[in-house]
């Protein structure tokens, strides 16, 4: 299997961005029909976003625990923290089900936010 290249920094922050991005959208108060499948791409059950995050998290643990010079207690507290992180964030994927269930409801237009 072939090297993957290395994100830059700037690539993260390019997806951070976007995802900051979709959170300003929402709080615009569009349509639940508008907002519906950007929810299925951002918590699709394969590629969605608490699958990559809790890969991401548990492969940075697994990274730091063989390169830690020492085996302090700290870097344990640190890569033991990752790991539940990951779990955490794995486990949502499960909201994957939730939209799919939504899209079986009739949502009319966005009302206007209240004052």
């Amino acid at each position: 299997m072939p090297n993957p290249s290395a994100p830059s920094a700037d690539d993260v922050a390019q997806a951070t961005a976007t995802l900051a991005q979709v959170q300003n959208y929402l709080n615009a108060h569009p349509s639940v029909v508008d907002v519906l499948p950007l929810l299925a791409a951002l918590l699709d059950e394969d590629t969605g976003v608490p699958i990559l995050l809790g890969d991401i998290l548990r492969t940075s643990a697994r990274l730091i625990a063989q390169e830690a010079k020492t085996g302090s207690g700290e870097i344990h507290l640190i890569v033991t923290g990752f790991r539940e992180a990951a779990q955490e964030a794995t486990d949502l994927h499960v909201l994957h089900w939730d939209v799919q269930r939504l899209n079986g409801y009739a949502f009319g237009p966005a009302s206007p936010p209240a004052s």
